[in-house]
């Protein structure tokens, strides 16, 4: 069983993964005792790719400031035969309601006690994988004050425990070091042949489109340009990078890391109130080194 996110996340990255892996550098594969580091990693799935197609990384580092997912990742790992038993009871239950207005009922019972923020890990885990299959198009957004605030989906058999991806994240999961917190604690990790894939809260395509309440912490224009900075700081420490975001009109990025490589990359995203603004939409990405993989493949076929 290939290992997979193990939960849905707005801007996860499972249908880029053949672009990122083309970009990656030209001679990554021949890098030996490579670390790897994502310090936003969401959903995992760079993450779950680069640990099962490259077997030349030794060491890899993940690292959010939502310590609720996190707590998943640390659950995954340690403990998944506990969290399928406690999922498989928890859907067995949401299974056996006959009307909507129950399903609702029962929902807004488990949000409410997932935000009283007082659970043990397996408790929490399993209501944030319940909640993750039931809210309204899988999205997780929380309020200033923390709290999960995404409304009921109306799922009435939503697949809330997959036992097969769990045992296998779990196997994968198994040397990956898991920290909460804020980003720049990472670099403390770096050594050697070191790859950081940032995936931070993309920035608004408009002043409607805003999705990034991952955290109470708002990620505005300020924390793109500190975030520059650590990239920088990972430069000068001689180490590689790549990271994802928006391909914005006013050139915000284009500016900002102009010293950089930055390349454009195609994505569909599916999250927005309005079907008819979901669709194709153009992604960049920023890298410190020039030759990439699909620079190698074209110089060698050409």
């Amino acid at each position: 069983m290939k290992a997979k996110p193990f939960v849905k996340w707005v801007g996860g990255k499972s249908q880029l993964i053949d672009q990122l892996e083309a970009l990656l550098p030209a001679d990554f594969d021949q890098w030996e005792n490579v670390t790897y580091i994502e310090p936003f990693v969401g959903g995992g799935a760079m993450l779950f790719h680069m640990l099962q197609s490259h077997p030349n990384i030794k060491s890899a580092i993940i690292n959010d400031i939502n310590p609720d997912l996190t707590t998943c990742y640390m659950v995954v790992r340690n403990n998944p035969s506990e969290l399928v038993k406690s999922l498989q009871q928890i859907q067995k239950d949401y299974y056996a309601l006959q009307s909507e207005e129950q399903r609702k009922s029962f929902f807004l019972q488990m949000r409410e006690e997932f935000n009283t923020k007082a659970l043990d890990p397996i408790r929490n885990t399993t209501l944030f994988f319940f909640l993750n299959r039931t809210c309204f198009n899988g999205l997780y957004r929380v309020n200033k004050a923390g709290l999960f605030n995404v409304p009921f989906g109306k799922y009435e058999t939503p697949m809330i425990c997959d036992p097969n991806t769990i045992f296998a994240d779990s196997e994968l999961l198994q040397n990956v070091e898991i920290l909460t917190g804020d980003y720049r604690q990472t670099i403390a990790k770096a050594k050697g042949n070191t790859l950081f894939y940032f995936d931070p809260p993309y920035r608004p395509l408009s002043n409607t489109s805003s999705f990034n309440d991952y955290a109470k912490e708002a990620f505005n224009d300020l924390a793109q340009r500190r975030l520059k900075a650590f990239c920088d700081q990972v430069e000068a420490a001689g180490y590689k990078f790549m990271l994802s975001n928006s391909d914005c009109s006013d050139m915000f990025f284009d500016d900002l890391y102009v010293h950089y490589v930055i390349e454009r990359v195609w994505a569909n995203r599916s999250v927005n109130a309005n079907p008819a603004k979901r669709g194709k939409l153009r992604e960049i990405l920023v890298h410190n080194y020039h030759a990439t993989k699909q620079n190698l493949f074209f110089l060698q076929n050409d």
